[in-house]
This record gives structure tokens, C-alpha cells and sequence, in this order.
């Protein structure tokens, strides 16, 4: 599928982006093993959460769909999952794979975790390697560190885990994973990662609160039941970001993204673009199921160019692609490190985004851990390549909205996979 761009003279209106793919995860997954019923709403009917919500269904836990975004999750319980009859399925959802494995760990069965050809190339060492010495069996291709994963599980114990890196998927994994341990799991985490994960443990461990801890960078679970929960799913700030991109790109704009998650893990792209020297406004700011959500309002305005770096790099993780192109329009040198996770993402994001921004006319040198761009550049519509790449089809899609004539995107099918009705949203903005 091919998405073509024209340049516009401004983006204005306010819209609601879908829910937030990453607690649309994990109210399914959470949902499954808690007692009782838990009502989903404002769910992401992406690919990578319908491939989660396949996978739930495939381990016995049954599952209403009143609407497209609102679910019920009939939960199994904490020993209630049932072993598979088949592979299960992860498509192309890293989340998936790395959070339901640590489930999977914890139960005394036989599992497959496979996906698409995509997903069999990323890395699952990170997880695999503290499951294993957790007491779980685990393996997979080249030495176990690429899917298919086969997970033989039960008889957990405890562990006191340090992340190499900040990282809420391997985070999670090792959480859900202590759920069905002995003993304590303590986890210390070098940076600040994502903690949907923790947030929604703490709403569901009602009165079990000391099993589950949270201090400064050290997480600790132990072996506890979870009750069901009502959960409204914020919008998705990740997918927020391009509409905000675009707003600040495009002169004469002004975008209102309304009821966006605002979780302060998720939310350094905002503060990258407000150090650049962008108009945006959080309002309205409130909580919604633990989560904290609230209006953006971005504008356009005079851009200049940042370093970005350390503890700021995975609060900001899955916004890089788009940061690039905002960098090709601020004045001056724009500096990213710290960010070698970008390679092992969907796919390699920093060799990626430099290719197709080049193709535009963007001047972006590709680094081991991270990229350099200078600007402002002019850029002249092309044809690109999404390279399968959900957040690099978006990014190029705003990179075409500044840019002189027609882009198309190739292979922009992919952005169904967080974003479904994109297209349709940034072409109500720029009429």
C-alpha cells in the first residue's frame, strides 16, 4: 500500500488518537491472569494488540469484544491458563512476545513463541537469560536469543535482577515472571523505563500492597493474586507525537490532541521539542485508571536544534524517527546518543530514518548509538520506503507535509499496526 503527501499551509483541529498500544497490552495480558472480569475500554484494535489479544484467547481466557475499543476480559486467575494447542502467534509485537513470556514462564506447561519474519530477527536474550534463572526453561534460535522462544515453565523462585539497559518490556517480563515465584523478585533498573507495568499491578494487587513495591529505580513483586479492574485506556502520546510534529512544523498551525496519556516515562519528546524551542501546552491534566492524561495544544514556531541523550533517550524511545525530521527544519546542529536500542526496534531505526530523510534532502549522519542532523534543509518530495516500519511510515508521512511537492510512502500498510485511521486523521488536520 502506497501513501502519498503534499505539502499544506497549516494543520488545524482537534482530535483524539486511539488508545495507547502498550497499556492496551497490558490490560489484556494483566486481565487474563487477574480474578474476576475486567472491562477494557478505548482499546487499540491495532495488529500488535490484536495479536496479543489472539494469543490470551489461545491460553483459555475468554474474551468479549462489545465494540471495536471496548473489551471484556473474562480472567482465568493466577493458575488458570490453560497450555496452548498451537504456536502462539506474536505477529510482529515485541510487547507480546516479551511480556507474555514472562507469564509463560510462571506456568507449568508447554509453550511456542513465534511471529513474523520481522519479529524472528529481534533479540529476546534480555528476557530470556533472568527467566532462566528464574528456574524457567527457555529456548530459542542462536543460543536462545532469537524467536522462535519454547517455554517450559513452573517452579519459579525469586531473584534481584540489574537491567544492562532501561527497558519496560524486559522490565515487565521479569515482574510478571515473579508474580508466580517464590520469594521476592527485585529489580533495579539504570534509567527511567515505562511503567505501565507497575501502575497497573499496584491498581490490581488490592490489599496485597506489600507484594508489590516501588521505590526509585528498584521494583519488587512477590507471589501475589490479582483483582480485576475497569480500565480506560489513555490516548497513545506516541502516537500523539506526529500530529504535534506537524503543528510545530507547519507554519500557521495549532492541533489539540485531546485525553493523552501523559505518563511522565513516555512524555521526553515533549520535553525534547519544548527545549527546541516549540509551543506546547499540556491542560486539563487528570487521572484515568492511575494513568495521568491531559489536552496538548502544539503550534508552530521558530525550531532549533538539541542534544538529546541518557536517561532522556527511553523516555522518548519510539519518537526518534519523528524527532529526525523535526531536527531537518530547526536551525542548527541537532545531537542524538545514548540510542543504540534504535537498532534492534522494528527495525534499524537509526540506519532507516537516515536513508529515506536523505532521499528528501535532509543532511542526517547515521552514528553507532544515535544520529546527527544539521538544519534547516529544504526538502523536496520523493519516493520513501516504510521499511515495515510503523513510526518510520508516520514520520516520513509529517516529513512529506513540509516538504516541497509529492511524497509516497511505500509499504505504508504497516501503520495499522499502532495507528489505524492515520491517514484519515491527518487529512482532516490539513483541510
Amino acid at each position: 500500500m502506497r501513501m502519498t503527501v503534499r505539502k499544506v499551509k497549516g494543520l488545524r483541529g482537534q482530535v483524539r488518537v486511539p488508545g495507547d498500544k502498550s497499556i492496551s497490552h497490558r490490560a489484556l495480558l494483566l486481565g487474563a491472569i487477574a480474578e474476576g472480569t475486567t472491562r477494557v475500554r478505548n482499546f487499540l484494535p491495532a495488529a500488535d494488540c490484536l495479536a496479543t489479544l489472539a494469543c490470551v484467547r489461545a491460553l483459555g481466557v475468554e474474551v468479549e469484544r462489545l465494540s471495536e475499543t471496548e473489551l471484556i476480559v473474562h480472567g482465568r486467575g493466577w493458575r488458570g491458563l490453560m497450555e496452548p494447542k498451537d504456536v502462539l502467534d506474536c505477529a510482529g509485537s515485541g510487547t507480546t512476545m516479551r511480556l507474555l513470556a514472562g507469564i509463560l514462564a510462571g506456568q507449568p506447561f508447554y509453550s511456542v513463541l513465534t511471529g513474523n519474519e520481522q519479529l524472528r530477527r529481534r533479540p529476546m536474550g534480555r528476557i530470556a537469560e533472568p527467566l532462566r534463572q528464574m528456574g524457567a526453561t527457555v529456548l530459542g534460535r542462536n543460543d536462545g536469543r532469537l524467536p522462535p522462544l519454547t517455554i517450559l515453565g513452573g517452579n519459579l523462585h525469586g531473584i534481584e535482577y540489574r537491567l544492562p539497559v532501561a527497558s519496560a518490556q524486559v522490565k515487565s517480563a521479569i515482574l510478571l515472571a515473579g508474580l508466580y515465584a517464590d520469594g521476592s523478585t527485585v529489580i533495579h533498573e539504570p534509567g527511567p523505563a515505562r511503567d505501565h507495568t507497575e501502575r497497573m499491578l499496584a491498581a490490581m494487587a488490592k490489599g496485597q500492597t506489600s507484594n508489590f513495591k516501588l521505590q526509585t529505580s528498584k521494583f519488587k513483586v512477590r507471589g501475589s493474586m490479582l483483582s480485576s479492574l475497569d480500565i480506560v485506556v489513555p490516548g497513545d502520546i506516541s502516537s500523539a507525537a506526529y500530529f504535534i510534529a506537524a503543528a510545530c512544523l507547519v507554519p500557521g498551525s495549532e492541533v489539540t490532541i485531546e485525553d493523552v496519556g501523559v505518563n511522565p516515562t513516555r512524555t521526553g519528546f515533549l520535553d525534547a521539542l519544548r527545549k527546541m524551542g516549540a509551543d506546547i501546552v499540556v491542560e486539563n491534566q487528570h487521572e484515568v485508571s492511575g494513568e495521568p492524561v491531559a489536552d496538548a495544544v502544539a503550534r508552530a514556531g521558530e525550531l532549533r536544534g538539541i542534544e538529546v541523550r541518557g536517561n532522556q533517550v527511553p523516555r522518548m524511545i519510539d519518537e526518534f524517527p519523528i524527532l529526525a525530521v523535526v531536527a531537518s527544519q530547526a536551525q542548527g546542529t541537532t545531537v542524538v546518543s545514548d540510542a543504540a536500542e534504535l537498532r534492534v526496534k522494528e527495525t534499524d531505526r537509526i540506519a532507516n530514518i537516515a536513508v529515506e530523510l536523505r532521499k528528501l534532502g535532509a543532511r542526517i549522519e547515521e552514528r553507532p548509538d544515535g544520529f546527527v542532523v544539521e538544519g534547516p534543509t529544504p526538502l523536496v518530495g520523493t519516493r520513501v520506503n516504510s521499511h515495515g516500519d510503523h513510526r518510520l511510515a508516520m514520520s516520513l508521512a509529517i516529513a512529506g507535509l513540509a516538504a516541497e511537492g509529492e511524497t509516497t510512502i511505500e509499504g505504508a500498510e504497516c501503520i495499522a499496526d499502532s495507528f489505524p485511521g492515520f491517514e484519515e486523521m491527518l487529512r482532516a488536520l490539513s483541510s
